[in-house]
């Protein structure tokens, strides 16, 4: 299953399930544009906080979605701790010839907070929307129609290329293959892509023609139009407020420094 799909289907109905999909969608992008756009620690972490407000009240599992979180942020710690090796600035450590600066440690944490908060959102407010209901709400805000083919049908069916992936490693396994540091290990790998590839293009072609069976012309039709509320209009003005909020403090950290 993918990402957002099992974030919709664990996601209590907390009070964002109601808002327009449109406005979760331009909600998350308004944020997120902010947030990389800050550069003091004090407000990273107070957009952090108000990315976890926004979680809490999406009501979103904690445990899958901080596991999440956990494996990105894995993934860029990586990336992030040469960053106080190579960064010039005030030696805080050095060790066998190398030294780390103040400064780039600093730079570091800020991409940190900055990745952390705007996933968390884009979790909360985007992640708990059904593939669907996200295209449509792709559609309804004239987003490119081959950008939301491609989203919409990346998002139904990575999960299924992932089963099949699943099944070809226990092929494999029911026969005897165990990864090795070797010619016929990595071979074998490479016939297993190939013969992914093979039937991911194979699966396409089925799913193409029994569309093109039910009518499909290259497009598709929404039936159903989204309407703003009141509850719209409330969120929109706090992601306004949230949003002015950090940029202020941002500057006013920024001339204080």
């Amino acid at each position: 299953m993918h990402i957002l799909d099992a974030l919709s289907d664990r996601a209590g109905h907390g009070s964002l399930r109601t808002l327009d999909p449109r406005l979760r969608i331009i909600a998350a992008a308004l944020f997120a544009l902010v947030v990389v756009s800050l550069s003091g620690l004090a407000t990273l972490f107070t957009a952090l906080g108000l990315a976890l407000s926004v979680m809490l009240a999406a009501r979103l599992p904690a445990r899958p979605t901080l596991q999440r979180i956990a494996a990105m942020d894995g993934f860029m710690l990586m990336i992030l701790v040469l960053l106080p090796l190579t960064v010039p600035g005030t030696p805080i450590l050095e060790w066998g010839g190398f030294t780390a600066s103040a400064e780039g440690l600093i730079k570091a944490v800020e991409i940190l907070l900055k990745a952390n908060a705007v996933v968390l959102v884009l979790l909360a407010l985007v992640g708990s929307l059904d593939a669907v209901t996200l295209g449509h709400a792709l559609a309804r805000l004239r987003m490119p129609s081959n950008l939301v083919q491609l989203l919409f049908f990346t998002v139904r069916y990575i999960g299924v290329i992932g089963e099949e992936y699943a099944r070809l490693r226990t092929a494999m396994r029911a026969r005897g293959f165990r990864p090795a540091n070797s010619l016929h290990t990595y071979r074998s790998i490479g016939y297993l892509v190939g013969m992914l590839l093979v039937r991911s293009l194979e699966r396409s072609e089925r799913i193409l023609a029994a569309m093109r069976c039910r009518g499909f012309e290259g497009r598709f039709h929404l039936l159903d139009d989204f309407a703003y509320g009141r509850s719209d209009a409330l969120f929109a003005g706090l992601t306004a407020v949230a949003c002015t909020g950090l940029l202020i403090m941002d500057l006013t950290y920024a001339a204080a420094v």
